[in-house]
């Protein structure tokens, strides 16, 4: 009987535990032509998600357009800049008035690591417009943009709108320095910026003082800014080291034609023994398409 007995314990199936599932993760996704100007409309099924070689299935792709337009834009700007940003204000304040009511816009200055509100998250695009004022032009006081991004998105309010940074600066880091792409400070910005779902956009404008005509400062803060702005899910404007940009309008131009051809993408991540990083790649099959998309998302456990 006990021979009897071992067999049928022997064959008494293991308990099954269910598989923990990975929450589904919801990012922006930018449009774009790969020539011409002309966007066309990309459909669902053309979206891909890809961690290496493996696909992860896409839920949703639904424009950021109608009743899902809202958006939060905050204007950051460098209070070290020179001088020279000022002849460029008139056309950021015409940026921001024409700016739909769908948007709600904040402004900013960069000092001393922090992002000091000029003025709140609002609908009163006006009210914005001229709260914007020179900056302070004192040479190093923003500290690094990259601790004033970061104190900017800890404290921005979790939203189901869409979050967006349109950064000021000449991109150098005071406290790090250059010449290399291990800047902890510029890391942890775009940590930051991917863990809260806020794209960031960059203008160069040069800065005060030494740093603003220096040519190896200038690369390496423009080095920096698009290194920010392409793993947040944006864009830099103005590679040049001969001084400030003439005007910033084909800047914001450009920019407007990201905000106005978004989309919200939730896809099923796979999920690893714990919670982190995944490196993505969102790409379509569409014609004269690409698409322009955090290059990494931070996965959890589905509650």
């Amino acid at each position: 009987m006990a021979l009897v007995a071992s067999a049928v314990c022997a064959f008494v199936p293991a308990p099954v535990f269910a598989q923990n599932a990975a929450a589904p993760v919801r990012i922006v996704v930018t449009a774009e032509a790969r020539k011409g100007s002309d966007i066309p409309q990309i459909a669902q099924a053309d979206v891909m998600v890809n961690e290496g070689r493996d696909r992860d299935q896409v839920t949703s792709w639904v424009p950021a357009q109608g009743e899902n337009a809202a958006l939060e834009l905050v204007i950051l700007l460098d209070d070290g800049s020179g001088m020279s940003l000022g002849t460029q204000l008139d056309e950021l304040k015409k940026f921001i008035l024409a700016q739909p009511a769908s948007t709600k816009v904040a402004l900013a200055y960069m000092q001393d690591g922090m992002a000091r509100m000029q003025q709140n998250l609002t609908s009163d695009h006006a009210a914005v417009a001229n709260a914007v004022r020179l900056p302070m032009g004192i040479p190093g006081v923003n500290a690094s943009p990259y601790f004033s991004l970061s104190d900017l998105v800890k404290r921005w309010p979790q939203s189901s709108a869409r979050r967006e940074v349109l950064m000021i600066t000449d991109g150098i880091d005071r406290y790090y320095g250059s010449g290399d792409l291990q800047d902890p400070y510029l890391s942890a910005a775009i940590d930051d910026a991917q863990r809260a779902g806020v794209l960031v956009y960059g203008i160069y404008t040069p800065g005060a003082g030494h740093f603003g005509h220096s040519y190896w400062q200038a690369y390496w803060g423009q080095i920096y800014l698009s290194h920010l702005a392409e793993d947040a899910g944006g864009e830099a404007y103005y590679i040049g080291m001969n001084g400030p940009p003439v005007t910033f309008n084909p800047f914001l131009e450009d920019f407007e034609r990201h905000l106005n051809n978004q989309y919200w993408l939730t896809f099923n991540p796979k999920l690893e023994k714990k919670s982190g990083w995944h490196a993505i790649k969102v790409s379509t099959e569409t014609p004269n398409a690409e698409l322009v998309a955090p290059h990494q998302v931070y996965v959890t456990e589905a509650k």
